[in-house]
């Protein structure tokens, strides 16, 4: 079997984007992904709204808790980082690759706002799986 991309996907607070796009990268990419979450100023819990979303799509991420950059494995180096759109506060994590997405975030918005920001994240993840999969042939 082919090595998987180990992915960061990174915020602030990991209580919303990052924890969304981890789990969708779980879900639609895991042949080809290891997915992490981690945030520079974890939060106390995972937005309760955010994880109300992921259940309407089938996915259950009740029992998840932020994490901080001590939570990740240690002297793992990352294929990609990807900041979820955290403007100049987002955090420096070491990898061979950033990407950036504006991601807005769902702290603070209604239920409504937060199934667009799911869906967005959703979409993002499916093109970063085409991404990828180009990549792998030249692994």
């Amino acid at each position: 079997m082919e090595k998987k991309y180990k992915i960061l996907f990174l915020c602030v607070q990991n209580a919303g984007r990052s924890q969304m796009a981890e789990a969708f990268a779980r879900e639609i990419l895991n042949d080809i992904v290891e997915p992490y979450s981690a945030g520079s100023r974890p939060a106390n819990e995972v937005n309760p709204l955010v994880v109300e979303a992921m259940k309407e799509v089938g996915i259950d991420i009740s029992d998840k808790k932020p994490k901080g950059f001590g939570d990740l494995p240690k002297g793992m180096i990352f294929d990609f980082v990807v900041n979820m759109g955290c403007g100049d506060t987002c955090p420096y994590y070491p990898s061979r690759g950033t990407i950036d997405w504006n991601i807005p975030d769902p702290k603070d918005k209604e239920l409504e706002e937060i199934k667009k920001i799911r869906d967005l994240i959703r979409d993002k993840i499916v093109e970063l799986g085409n991404y990828l999969r180009a990549l792998s042939g030249d692994r």
